[in-house]
């Protein structure tokens, strides 16, 4: 089964799993994690009814309660997990991948999220090796409402920003269900309705050509900021008032004017492997501790609860919170970043001249090699740039290999049959040769 991987249970629906692992799935879960009750929810996807059916089935089979909250966001079953006590939950999703695509992200106690290498691989070995035989005392299903206490939830990071315009894009995904009750009913909305067919664009706004139309709207209704969501509302990025995309990792930096300053919280502050140097070199005056880690919530989520951190983020969009369970929640990125920008807005600062001063390096971005031999291409560029005296070398989740006035991140994704490369340096020139030379190695093996 190629559904297996190191974040979460996903692939194209019918393809790399079916209704039957599902099944096996739901009736394994409860004794894997040891819970007599799993909260599921589910996003908006054509397939997810049909998932939804087949999870319950097995968890009830298996004697255990399922707690159904219908149609729901990523970040939302991550608070109820905590908030209500349960030992597990599910929410089906497949995030930000396209339509045909369909998955399972599995949290513990706490919400602490379940990986490969923390659950997720027992679970693959029980469905290949164990049969089913469901319990003479059935689970039940039961609904549960819970919208209202989560925007309460929400509203202790409500702020006044009606001195800014907003444009926002939904994706048609998710945050359709809640956005106009968080962010309120003056900004400019498109997409927010819910359709698992995402008929305007896939729900990914790291692919540039996903991001159009909120450009668009940025530039149409002469906003001070764009939000984009994903197709389930835990990853958020922004684009500031000219149209300008802005790289989620800068966005850690900007979080720290809430945190670092306004509440005094200092210490660890999470980045991923590939977070720019501008990060760690604006947020450290402010007090912070900056920790790289492993990209995605199985991993970033549990050393921010391993070693106590504020927040955190990652290049692609998530962003982590102590006070919201060491879990992402594109909402909460959301309301703080409107926060502080509307009180930079009131001192005459534009989102393009705060990020301005927070990017001091220049950046490729990510780079993706759709190539067989990731392996061998990855050896040769280690071996290559380890020899030349580089200041540092991480060597989890790829290899992230620093000189002093440039450095570059190569890593194998976990989600798609990429090898990803980023590069960055401090001036445009500098990148610019770097990125060839290194490009011309990777393609040496396509």
């Amino acid at each position: 089964m190629g559904a297996f991987h190191a974040y979460d249970i996903r692939g194209i629906y019918n393809k790399d799993f079916n209704k039957e692992d599902v099944y096996k799935m739901g009736f394994f879960l409860p004794s894997l994690l040891k819970a007599d009750a799993v909260l599921v929810g589910r996003d908006v996807r054509e397939s997810s009814p049909e998932i939804f059916s087949y999870l319950c089935k097995g968890i009830t089979d298996s004697g255990a309660d399922v707690h159904d909250i219908g149609l729901t966001t990523t970040p939302m079953v991550y608070w109820a997990t905590a908030h209500y006590g349960f030992k597990a939950s599910v929410m089906i999703t497949a995030s930000h991948n396209p339509k045909e695509y369909n998955g399972l992200k599995v949290s513990g106690d706490n919400a602490v999220p379940v990986g490969y290498d923390t659950g997720l691989k027992e679970l693959e070995e029980l469905i290949k090796t164990q049969t089913p035989k469901p319990s003479e005392k059935k689970g039940k299903l039961i609904q549960l409402e819970m919208k209202v206490e989560y925007l309460k939830f929400l509203s202790t990071y409500q702020s006044d920003f009606s001195n800014l315009k907003i444009a926002v894009d939904c994706s048609n995904g998710m945050a359709g269900v809640l956005v106009k009750e968080v962010l309120g009913t003056t900004p400019h909305y498109i997409f927010e309705d819910l359709d698992g067919t995402f008929p305007n664009h896939e729900p990914n706004p790291l692919i540039e050509s996903n991001l159009k139309d909120i450009k668009k709207l940025v530039a149409e209704t002469k906003s001070d900021l764009g939000i984009i969501f994903d197709g389930d509302a835990d990853r958020v990025m922004f684009v500031d008032e000219k149209g300008s995309f802005i790289p989620p990792d800068l966005m850690i930096a900007m979080l720290g004017h809430y945190f670092l300053e306004e509440k005094g919280e200092k210490g660890w502050v999470i980045q991923d492997i590939r977070s720019s140097r501008s990060v760690t070199e604006y947020l450290e005056p402010m007090g912070a501790k900056v920790y790289t880690w492993r990209v995605g919530r199985a991993y970033a989520a549990n050393k921010l609860r391993e070693i106590d951190g504020v927040f955190g983020g990652e290049f692609a969009g998530h962003y982590y919170f102590r006070d919201f369970n060491y879990s992402d929640s594109a909402f909460v990125a959301s309301l703080i970043v409107l926060k502080i920008l509307s009180k930079m807005h009131a001192q005459g600062k534009k989102m393009s001249e705060i990020i301005a001063k927070i990017k001091t390096w220049e950046n490729s971005g990510e780079i993706n090699f759709k190539l067989e031999r990731k392996d061998e291409a990855i050896n040769e560029l280690k071996t290559k740039y380890s020899a030349l005296n580089p200041t540092k070398i991480l060597d989890f989740d790829g290899y992230r290999i620093e000189f002093e006035d440039w450095w570059f991140s190569i890593r194998k994704s976990n989600t798609e049959p990429y090898l990803r490369l980023l590069v960055e340096a401090r001036n445009k020139q500098m990148l610019d040769m770097h990125v060839q030379e290194i490009k011309k190695i990777i393609e040496g093996y396509q």
